[in-house]
């Protein structure tokens, strides 16, 4: 990233809070690596699997959100990777 200014990159995410609501995501979070404070992830939680699937879809076929992504790479200045995690956390 062209800095690692915490200032900077949270004003980063927070511009794209919209864009990823319009894809399902309910809450982001934005974690920097204490033992490498240039190393951040930005974390979007989805409320249901399906609303998952329905964003990697459109993320798949829609040209303006890959325009969006090949933009957030740019500012990255790297590559942007997606992971799904499950919560394995159990409910009270």
């Amino acid at each position: 990233m062209p800095s690692a200014d915490p200032a900077y990159v949270r004003s980063v995410v927070q511009a794209t809070a919209p864009f990823y609501g319009l894809l399902g995501g309910t809450s982001m979070r934005l974690l920097r690596n204490v033992d490498d404070p240039a190393q951040f992830i930005q974390e979007i939680v989805y409320e249901t699997p399906e609303a998952v699937e329905m964003s990697r879809q459109r993320i798949a076929g829609d040209l303006r959100i890959q325009s969006f992504l090949q933009a957030w790479r740019q500012v990255l200045g790297g590559a942007v990777t997606l992971e799904v995690w499950e919560d394995l956390t159990e409910s009270a």
